[in-house]
């Protein structure tokens, strides 16, 4: 019999798997091996005539294996023993590496891991030769009262507003809590307000009667506002007083210097009031003892235009003469004049943006529909409202007429709609922005005035019914949506008129992930002076009415007809005076013919 046979006879009903297996070869502790006894296997052999057993003796001896005990053991407690065998190794082995890795090493591997963390947050630091070290990244608000000494009632305060820190505020919170002047550059709706208050709250700790501490430049007075109500928020218990400049008009109330006896310690304004107040002789603001000084929207009051605010923004940091203040620039976009005078006036500073530069936010689904002229918007429009809106639903248009013009469209159309612009008082402006806040408008019909870091919680859509001027307007304009991680959705229409911007604002869809035709990534790059000259002056376009032309000239004719009948059906009044200047009247009627024949 071969021996295949042979182990196939003796191994019937066994089985093998790694878990009865023989265990690893070690040495006893009393350094005697064991062996294992001789085995006696009995072969039967058939015959013809019947089975005849022979017993025939085979001895094999087996060579010897470190074993302490010869008896067999279950399946259960073998892999027992192997399971309990190897976690005393990894055991063992941790052990050795925590006496064997220095501290050193610790601080690098955990260095590596915060960088790759970065890249994973798409955090751009760059660096430059005057720029200090890079504090690193905070993981959760824990991190601030463990790390940063950060006090107990402000971090409760943020985690009651905020679960976890967005990529901003994982960078820029370390900086400015080390009290580095900071540039960041960050996708609108990712948390920039909260990024540049939590330190201004922490530094300042308590109310001090020593005038204004820190100082928050905004281009808007709703801009203005909403950051006051953060300041407010984040700062509850804290008894640090923030105030907005309302009016500037009332000798009493508009005194902020020190013989007022006003105290206040955070100033959220815009530049314009600041200025006026700074002009008056002797000066009624008093930025003597300013320590932080933020500039939110950066590029919009550094922008190169008639509303450009970067003479009175010069004059208040002028007149901000602490030398440690500390500075502070953020914005949803980069333009070249911001960038040129951070480095002239702000050499040791740290500059940082998040994702891509000037890039419009993914989770807004973007849209380009071709209208063909100022008529079809309107159409459209009307369409989308049949089709079925979702509010609240934002409307931009490029000026304070077009918006009066839509306004008065559409609200003949039942639709809960409202406007603002600049035209309208502080009282309208505010009322209609609580309003659509509390839902109570529906659809808000604004101009560049509302594109610029005002935070309406679940924007839904986003309109662009007049074509942006620039890249960047448009930008901030779908950036009033998708903010805080929620969804949104933005259409913009154009007309054959609108070809300036097309192609690159399709290549920033395209770099979002949207979907564009591909003809307008084909065709031709306008020149940099006409993007310049819209930038800086609306386009002139129809006006918006559903009246033909011809309707309306009639409709004007009327008006001039009865005006005219108004006239001429006043009542007489019979007096002398009244007598003598119609017969003088007559007198010259008479005359001009006459003067006409010769």
């Amino acid at each position: 019999m071969i021996a295949n046979d042979l182990f196939r006879k003796l191994s019937c009903g066994a089985k093998f798997s790694n878990k009865n297996r023989l265990p690893v070869k070690r040495k006893l502790e009393n350094g005697s091996t064991t062996s294992i006894p001789k085995l006696k296997v009995c072969i039967k052999e058939e015959t013809d005539t019947g089975l005849k057993v022979k017993a025939s003796k085979v001895t094999k001896s087996l060579v010897a294996t470190p074993v302490e005990d010869t008896r067999i053991k279950s399946e259960d407690s073998s892999s027992d023993d192997s399971g309990s065998e190897q976690e005393n190794r990894e055991q063992q082995k941790s052990v050795q590496q925590k006496k064997i890795v220095p501290p050193e090493k610790v601080e690098l591997i955990n260095q590596l891991r915060l960088n790759r963390l970065r890249n994973q947050l798409k955090i751009h630091v760059k660096k430059s030769r005057h720029s200090p070290e890079v504090p690193n990244i905070i993981e959760s608000f824990d991190q601030l009262s463990t790390d940063y000494g950060v006090s107990n009632r402000l971090v409760a305060n943020i985690q009651s507003c905020y679960s976890t820190p967005t990529p901003v505020q994982m960078q820029a919170i370390p900086i400015l809590l080390k009290t580095h002047s900071l540039h960041a550059c960050a996708p609108t709706g990712s948390g920039k307000t909260a990024a540049f208050l939590i330190p201004i709250l922490h530094h300042l700790k308590k109310p001090m009667k020593c005038g204004f501490r820190a100082l928050i430049i905004c281009p808007t007075r709703e801009l203005a506002k909403q950051t006051q109500r953060e300041a407010l928020r984040l700062g509850d218990e804290m008894n640090l007083r923030t105030h907005v400049i309302h009016m500037v008009d009332d000798p009493k109330k508009c005194d902020y210097s020190f013989a007022s006896g006003r105290s206040y310690d955070i100033l959220v304004t815009t530049p314009n009031r600041i200025c006026y107040l700074l002009s008056q002789n002797p000066p009624k603001i008093d930025l003597s003892n300013i320590q932080w000084v933020v500039i939110d929207e950066a590029d919009k009051l550094f922008e190169d235009s008639k509303n450009s605010f970067r003479d009175q923004l010069d004059t208040v940091l002028t007149a901000c003469n602490n030398p440690s203040k500390t500075i502070a620039l953020f914005s949803a976009t980069q333009t070249r004049d911001v960038n040129l005078w951070v480095a002239k006036n702000v050499p040791n500073r740290i500059r940082f943006s998040i994702g891509l530069i000037n890039g419009a936010v993914e989770l807004v689904d973007q849209k380009l529909l071709f209208t063909g002229s100022e008529s079809g918007k309107l159409l459209a429009f009307r369409e989308m409202v049949a089709q079925g809106l979702h509010p609240p639903v934002l409307v931009f248009v490029q000026s304070k007429d077009r918006a009066q013009q839509l306004f008065t469209e559409l609200i003949y159309d039942g639709l809960n709609v409202d406007v603002i612009h600049s035209d309208r008082t502080q009282r309208e402006r505010d009322n209609v922005v609580r309003a659509f806040r509390e839902g109570k408008i529906w659809i808000l019909i604004c101009t560049e005035l509302m594109s610029r870091g005002i935070d309406f919680k679940g924007v839904n859509l986003v309109v662009n019914y007049d074509f942006p001027p620039s890249t960047i307007s448009y930008v901030h304009r779908i950036g009033r949506t998708g903010r805080a991680g929620r969804p949104g959705k933005a259409v913009t229409f154009f007309t054959k008129d609108d070809t300036v911007n097309l192609k690159s604002i399709a290549q920033l869809i395209k770099s979002a992930g949207g979907e564009v035709p591909d003809y307008m990534l084909q065709m031709h790059s306008s020149s940099k002076k006409a993007r310049d000259t819209l930038a800086q002056k609306a386009p002139k376009r129809a006006m918006i009415r559903t009246i033909p032309t011809f309707e309306l000239q009639q409709l004007q004719r009327k008006k001039r007809f009865v005006s005219k009948s108004k006239g001429k059906n006043k009542p007489l009044v019979v007096s002398s005076n009244s007598s003598n200047k119609s017969a003088n009247a007559g007198k010259l009627k008479r005359s001009k013919p006459s003067a006409s024949k010769k």
